[in-house]
């Protein structure tokens, strides 16, 4: 965080040989006093490194597929941008999503040309506003692959684990269709 630990003594109140002391384990802070510097620390962290949002992570534009499509047009779509998933659209509303694993089940059966999307619909993936704060998407990524993203209630675009873990990891966030 680049905070030399006199600058943390004067913002705490204590002398340089306090905190360096408590460093080293030689004296034990108060609860108080601990709850000072982590209240520095955090403020501190607020400043240098905002905090992520969705709306700074996430995929536009928002690639989708609607229900009435072919299992094989989905397939391509997902093939041609790079996609592990799709949102699934009606009239431009959510009804659910498309991931590789539903592809490659339903392409394995014998009727796979005939199979359209909704046939093998899952589940949609839930939706926040763009200022839905990133922290809070690993345990939700513990149970669905993406998020989507909303701006005034219009779907805006999409954020999915390696979206997540390019941000937490600090590389550059934004990219074009098909990375």
């Amino acid at each position: 965080m680049g905070i030399s630990l006199g600058e943390l003594a004067r913002a705490v109140g204590r002398s340089d040989a306090t905190l360096s002391r408590i460093e080293r384990g030689q004296i034990r802070p108060s609860y108080e006093l601990v709850q000072r510097i982590l209240s520095y620390l955090e403020t501190q962290e607020g400043l240098t490194s905002p905090r992520l949002t969705v709306g700074d992570l996430m995929h536009r534009p928002l690639a989708s597929v609607d229900s009435n499509a072919t299992l094989a047009t989905a397939a391509q779509r997902m093939e041609s941008g790079s996609y592990s998933q799709l949102p699934v659209v009606d009239d431009g509303r959510v009804v659910g999503s498309l991931s590789e694993s539903a592809v490659l089940r339903a392409l394995a059966q014998a009727n796979a040309r005939r199979v359209h999307v909704r046939e093998v619909l899952e589940p949609p993936y839930p939706v926040f506003d763009e200022g839905f704060p990133a922290e809070l998407l690993p345990p939700l990524f513990g149970r669905y692959p993406a998020v989507l993203v909303t701006r005034r209630g219009e779907l805006q675009g999409i954020v999915t684990k390696a979206d997540l873990i390019r941000g937490l990891r600090g590389a550059p966030l934004r990219r074009t269709a098909g990375d």
